[in-house]
């Protein structure tokens, strides 16, 4: 067969590579699990999928950074960047909003994007999809310690003994008809991949946990599971299902990934759900009226005590200084001005982790002023109101600021949940009561310095 032509968008210091197939009225992102390569996996037994998916939609697929043909990157790929490539794309085929398809891993970035870029978002289909990696007292389906490194160590096994990459291979659940098609599946993921690469993505998987997104979606949203799923239990799909405000919940004779025959009847419901949807109007257009939105607030530790020391003209001339300093930095992590109130900074971000950087870049920055600030952050569903966010979830951000110490860079447990992957550290500051705010927060101070972009 004749292997659709791969090109490459540039997202910021990585080229991601890409494939758009079909020529359906709307446009369909897929957002794979684990290892991918654009071209090889035209060679397995997913091709038929994929010929089916684009059959009726222009599907937009890619690799993500560190696997398959896209660049080779160091380190994990956070939710946040892999973000950036997914929009990266979009503009370099020119699509505006399209419905996503996030299957096993893949559906955690799909649901941040979908409450993040809610204009760019018109539908969600979440296939063996799971909001948080590791047990929680509050979630107790996820992996243990155990689990988790018996898995990843399993996965490794992709590149050791002919048995063990088999091994691998079957543990993530595909079915085939014979040794030959399995061994089919660990060539692809050889070529897909490296054992750095698996363990980088396991690092990040083990961190996630979006379960805070999800009643931030507002698109409709179909929840498949397959019913003979050993490694994501049905409980599971009933939770992220529950939790989707309107979400469809449609449970199917499968197991965790699918390939062949049962790929294609699971891609029969997924044509079935987003052509019912642009059937009955296309895409909704109307401009979002909330967004999932990081909030940070800054103010300068003891100012009245210097303005006091240094008398008005001079304070003035400072504040000028100190502001020129944020707004450079607001601009370099793409944050957006909200408001300015004295010496106090409140500013929004579309990622927890660059509003993180920017925070500790203006303290770092304050310093030659002679000046210390204390900052806070907090991410959740925020109103549009004229551009601007506003809500319960900007007034969260201000009270966790209120608590940061001197010098202190101070997160809610949100934020801290959603930068998986970033290598940003964090110590537990314990529970604490926000004034006004209903309920206990568990607030968490940025430890060591955290300024790239």
């Amino acid at each position: 067969m004749q292997i659709p032509e791969t090109r490459y968008a540039k997202s910021g210091d990585a080229w991601i590579a890409y494939q758009v197939t079909g020529e359906g009225p709307f446009d369909l992102v897929f957002i794979p699990p684990f290892l991918t390569h654009a071209e090889l996996i035209w060679t397995t037994s997913f091709a038929p999928a994929l010929k089916a998916l684009s059959s009726f939609c222009r599907l937009i697929r890619f690799d993500k950074r560190g696997t398959g043909m896209s660049d080779r990157v160091s380190g994990a790929p956070t939710l946040e960047l892999r973000m950036d490539d997914a929009r990266a794309v979009m503009d370099a085929v020119g699509c505006s909003r399209a419905a996503f398809f996030g299957s096993s891993e893949g559906a955690a970035m799909s649901l941040l994007f979908a409450a993040t870029y809610p204009e760019r978002t018109a539908a969600l289909v979440l296939r063996s999809a799971y909001p948080r990696t590791m047990w929680a007292s509050d979630y107790p389906w996820g992996w243990t310690e155990d689990q988790y490194r018996r898995d990843l160590d399993r996965d490794l096994g992709l590149f050791r003994s002919r048995e063990e990459a088999l091994d691998a291979v079957f543990s993530h659940g595909l079915q085939f008809e014979n040794d030959d098609a399995a061994q089919q599946w660990v060539t692809y993921y050889r070529w897909s991949g490296s054992p750095g690469a698996v363990e980088a993505l396991a690092l990040m998987n083990k961190e996630i946990d979006v379960r805070r997104v999800l009643p931030a979606i507002r698109v409709p949203t179909l929840v498949l599971h397959g019913d003979q799923d050993t490694i994501v239990p049905v409980e599971v799909a009933r939770y992220v299902a529950d939790h989707i405000p309107g979400a469809q919940l449609l449970e199917v004779h499968a197991g965790h990934l699918a390939t062949g025959r049962a790929a294609l009847e699971l891609q029969t419901e997924v044509e079935s759900f987003l052509t019912g949807i642009w059937e009955a109007g296309g895409w909704d257009d109307a401009e979002p009226d909330r967004v999932l939105a990081t909030v940070l607030f800054t103010d300068i530790v003891a100012s009245t005590e210097r303005a006091a020391a240094i008398g008005d003209r001079a304070w003035r001339q400072l504040l000028e200084r100190h502001h020129a300093l944020v707004r450079r930095q607001l601009v370099r992590f793409r944050g957006k001005e909200v408001d300015t109130a004295g010496d106090g900074f409140f500013a929004s971000f579309d990622g927890p982790a660059r509003a993180i950087r920017c925070a500790c870049a203006i303290a770092d920055s304050v310093r030659e002023l002679g000046l210390e600030i204390r900052a806070g952050l907090h991410t959740g569903e925020c109103e549009l109101i004229e551009g601007k966010v506003a809500g319960i979830a900007v007034n969260t951000g201000a009270r966790v600021a209120s608590h940061a110490k001197p010098g202190e860079v101070l997160v809610s447990s949100t934020v801290k949940d959603l930068v998986a992957g970033s290598g940003l550290s964090f110590e537990d500051r314990g529970v604490h009561e926000l004034r006004g705010i209903p309920g206990e927060w568990r607030l968490f101070a940025l430890s060591g310095a955290a300024t790239t972009a």
